[in-house]
């Protein structure tokens, strides 16, 4: 029998997380252009990520119609299980016609 350790071998790509955290995620909310939107999806977001979310971290953009609204959110996120918990809730949410 040989005492030698094998060579450590690196996982491959496949196998790495494709998203390192911490990090600032940006999620794309659309929703129908009524009053009101941008702060929903603002307190939303304050209320999932357990602190205020200012308005600078929200960016807005308007369809060429006038009919949606599409927002960027970005957040500092700190693991996979909180952007999962944060795209379960934005799911259900019959407000949100779509998201990224």
């Amino acid at each position: 029998m040989s005492d030698e350790v094998p060579p450590k071998i690196d996982p491959p790509a496949a196998e790495k997380p494709l998203i390192e955290y911490p990090i600032v995620y940006a999620f794309k909310v659309m929703g129908k252009l009524e009053h009101g939107f941008a702060e929903y999806i603002r307190a939303k977001f304050s209320r999932l990520m357990g602190s205020e979310v200012s308005r600078d971290s929200i960016a807005e953009n308007v369809s060429k119609q006038g009919h949606y609204v599409s927002l960027t959110v970005s957040v500092y996120l700190l693991s996979e299980e909180q952007r999962r918990a944060i795209y379960a809730d934005i799911h259900v949410d019959k407000r949100i016609v779509y998201y990224l």
